[in-house]
């Protein structure tokens, strides 16, 4: 049963940009993980100032297995030389018990 995390970010209207170029310069950096499914960068809309950072796993360990990673840690080595963009966050797990969509019929034909 794959497992999703979604990490919300509370980014004030001054950081965005930087976060958003922050992730940029990592694109694809997390797709080459053992158990990787899907990564998603939310951006707000409708006047909030919570990013989502939607990301899909195999399983818990896989997710596990990536936060304790030297990639994981070297994707990360920006908010550690330049400050956080975010002035809170806050990780939300999630089991998938139903799916759709191409992909899923695709899986299930």
């Amino acid at each position: 049963m794959s497992v999703v995390k979604i990490n919300v970010l509370t980014v004030p209207a001054e950081m965005r940009e930087t976060l958003e170029k922050r992730f940029a310069a990592r694109a694809g950096v997390v797709s080459s993980e053992d158990g990787f499914e899907w990564f998603e960068l939310l951006r707000p809309t409708g006047g909030t100032d919570q990013y989502f950072v939607y990301t899909r796993w195999r399983s818990e360990e896989d997710f596990e297995r990536w936060v304790n990673s030297k990639a994981f840690t070297q994707g990360h080595a920006q908010h550690a030389a330049g400050g956080p963009a975010a002035r809170h966050s806050e990780l939300w797990s999630f089991e998938v018990l139903q799916s759709e969509g191409p992909r899923a019929r695709a899986s299930t034909t």
